[in-house]
Formats: C-alpha cells, structure tokens, sequence
C-alpha cells in the first residue's frame, strides 16, 4: 500500500509541474522566432513587391486566363408533342431562319380521325343532357300531384337528376375545350420560327445532339439567336474568387492576341459544373470547373463556337504613366512629405520618400512618379513598423499565432498565472516515463492529510 501512495505522491508532483514546463517550453520558442525572424532588431517586417501590388507584372503575362467560347445570346428548343407523328422537316442543321420560317410539320391524320368522334361524342352529350332535363321536369309534375307521403321520394329522385345534369354539363364542357384543341393542332400543324438565327440541332432520335458549341440542347429542333455573342468562359474551384459579376474581361483571339474584345461578367454559375475544361493551363484530376458568362461590347468579327482566351482587364490593356499605388499602402501622416515603408538594398526596412503624379479618385490610387519602382518591394503602413527592421517576404508570414493568452508576451513577464497550481488537468495523459499505477493496480481516493 505504501508503495502504491508514493507512486501517486510521484505522479501529483509531476502533473502539477507539467504547466510550468509547457508554458516555459512555449516562451522559448516564442521568443527564439521573434529573435531569429527579426535579427538585431528583434522584429520583422512583412513586405510585397510593388510589381504585384500594382499589377505591372502583367506585361510578363502573369495574369490569369481562361478558356472560352463564343455562343449566342439566346437560343430556343422547339419540341414536338409525343401524341403526333412528324411529317416532314424542313430545315437542315446550320440553315438560317426568320420569323415565319417553317421549321417541321406534323401528320394531322390521327388528329382528324380524334376530331371526328369526339365531335359524335360531344353531340351524343348533348342529347344524354337534354333527356336528363327532360326527366328533371316530368319528376316534378308527378310529385305536384302526387299525395303527400310519396313527396319526398321524388325529391330525392329530382336531386339525383339534377346532380347527373350538373355532371353532363361539366363533360360537355371538357370535351369542347377537347375538341378546341384538336382543332387547333390541326391549324397549327406546322411549326415555324419566332425568332431569327441559325438551327443549331435537329434531334430525329428524341436524345441529345449537339450542334455548335460545346453543348448540346434535348429540344427537338434548337434554334440560336443571330445578333449579339456572348462569351461563356470556365474557372476552376482554386481561381473561383479571381472572377466576379461586373469585372470587365478583355477577349483574345486565340490566332492574332492583338485582336482583342471587351465584355463584362454578368454571371457566374456557381451551382452547376462544367464537364468541359476549358482552362488554358489545365486542372489537376479531381477539380471541378463552373461556367461564366461575358456580355460583350461588340460581337464584330467573332464567329459562333470559336474558342477564345479571356483575362480580367486590370488596365494592362491601356497603358499608364509610372507606377499607380493604393492609397492605403502610402503613409500620409504629412500630407507634404509623403512616404512609403520600403526594403532597403540590405533587406531592412527604411522610410522612402515619395512624388505624387496623378490622383484616381475613382480607384483611390496614387501615380508615383519617384522614390519607387516596380521591383521595390513595401509593406503595410502600421504603427509597430521602425526603420532598420528586418524585411521578410509577406508570403512567409506565418498562419499559426502562439497560443492565445501568449500572443504579445514581453521578456521578464510575470508567468505566475500560467502555472497556477490546482489548474483544470483533465485529459492531460502522463508523460513518457512517468511512473504510474501498475495495470490492475487501484489508488483509493485518501485525504490529504493522509500523504
């Protein structure tokens, strides 16, 4: 029994000290990180090149581009009725359409011969619902004269006369809109266009066949609308968030890259994915890729189905003097000596004065025309920031901060609060070689003045 107790008085010394190391543990390597990033100077600043700040990179081709082709703005499917054979076809997969334009016609025999008897049929209804009337008001002559105990009973015989002529006159009424509509297949046995533009599918199978483009459409004949293009592109689920609706989105051909268009996102479908992967620089198996949708400025020159590259314009298609920074990366705390937070040829951080250009106060942004060039790298204007620290790439700013409750924590802090002896232990498991109960063994609960 003693040495079971002693191994319990072992173990409650060790678990009261196991805070008291984890935490020292913890401030070393706090420290050493703050010690090692930041050099002499203790700290380190986190800097971006003014390249990719600004976007002037994009001259190197850097900026993302995505797959496109061009489709109409609209396209119609004209289907047939499944009660009614086809005829004839008058158009051909690629032939131009007007308004008025027979498209396919369908064989009315099987509607005459319907029409015909559900005419008989509606004039047979009509005679049951005469005879009906008729036996209505013979009920109520009999039950006039009829003496006063056989009353009743024609009442009830007039009320089932009358709900039967109620009936009658309700399947009269759906065999007319019945016949209405024979007659109008009738009439309308041919189909015509109500729209110019191009047949893009004739589906003779009743599946799907495509036509131009990379989609393919179940309607029975698919009509494009001739007009105004649009240009549906693919961005992949890791870029996703490089596109949104209302960014303007500049075309190239895929022959000439000086030939360009311009358009403007107006829809992103989020919802469904794209089977057909239209990323110029491919994607990895398993991504899934989501149309958008580009409304262009002018569709001239721009063939139906022609594949095309697209970009976001960031302005790189129309060149700006000097180098065009965001106000929030200028430091204006004198609006007469302005100044930017910049890596020095020793990889420390100095204070760089600056000369305005040009303000768009549309963008918020500043034209520097000196003190500052593409290559430079800067960092975010902050309080904390002091010339001579060390300038590390913003890239290696790390995402796991120390643990909370530690996050600023000084050299010669008091760290009595960390170690507080009677701290919640649950679920902290012994360390290894930590002596405990031998399996099987049972440590009764005893006072403390038993130990």
């Amino acid at each position: 029994m003693k040495d079971i107790l002693a191994k319990a008085d072992k173990r409650k010394a060790l678990l009261v000290g196991i805070p008291v190391l984890l935490v020292l543990i913890a401030g070393a390597w706090f420290f050493t990180r703050r010690g090692a990033a930041g050099g002499s100077s203790g700290d380190v600043a986190y800097v971006t090149s003014v390249a990719e700040l600004t976007g002037t990179y994009a001259s190197n081709g850097v900026f993302n581009r995505f797959g496109g082709i061009v489709e109409p703005q609209a396209t119609k499917a004209f289907n047939k009725r499944d009660d009614a054979e086809i005829d004839e076809i008058y158009v051909q997969t690629g032939d131009a359409v007007k308004v008025g334009t027979p498209l396919f016609s369908y064989d009315n025999a099987k509607y005459e011969e319907d029409l015909a008897k559900a005419e008989i049929e509606l004039e047979r209804m009509y005679n049951e619902k005469d005879s009906i009337e008729d036996t209505i008001e013979q009920l109520q002559r009999e039950q006039r004269s009829a003496p006063s105990s056989q009353k009743a009973g024609y009442t009830v015989q007039i009320q089932e006369q009358q709900l039967n002529y109620r009936q009658q006159d309700y399947d009269i009424q759906s065999k007319e809109l019945e016949i209405e509509k024979l007659k109008d297949n009738i009439a309308h046995a041919t189909v015509t266009s109500d729209m110019e533009g191009v047949v893009k599918s004739i589906n003779k199978d009743g599946g799907s066949q495509p036509g131009y483009g990379d989609e393919s459409d179940s309607g029975f004949i698919v009509v494009m609308k001739t007009g105004d293009f649009r240009v549906k592109g693919t961005v992949n689920e890791q870029n996703i968030y490089d596109v949104s609706e209302g960014l303007p989105v500049i075309v190239h051909s895929r022959l000439d890259e000086k030939v360009t268009w311009r358009g403007t996102i107006t829809s992103i479908d989020r919802e469904n994915t794209d089977s057909n992967n239209n990323n110029m620089y491919g994607e990895g198996p398993g991504s899934s890729s989501y149309p958008f949708y580009v409304d262009l400025e002018s569709s001239e020159g721009l063939l139906i189905g022609q594949h095309v590259y697209l970009e976001i314009d960031y302005g790189q298609g129309s060149a700006r003097e000097g180098i065009w920074l965001d106000e929030y990366m200028i430091d204006m705390t004198d609006p007469n000596a302005p100044f930017v937070w910049a890596e020095d040829s020793r990889g420390r951080l100095e204070k760089r004065k600056i000369k305005f250009g040009e303000f768009d106060g549309e963008l918020m942004q500043y034209q520097v025309r000196e003190g500052l060039s593409a290559e430079d790298r800067i960092a975010f204007p902050d309080e904390s920031l002091r010339e001579g620290m060390t300038c590390v790439s913003a890239e290696m700013m790390p995402f796991d901060e120390p643990t909370e409750g530690m996050d600023g924590m000084e050299p010669g802090e008091d760290m009595e609060e960390w170690s507080e002896p009677g701290d919640e232990m649950d679920g902290l498991e012994p360390m290894e070689g930590m002596d405990g109960p031998d399996p099987g063994e049972i440590v009764e609960d005893k006072p403390d003045e038993g130990y």
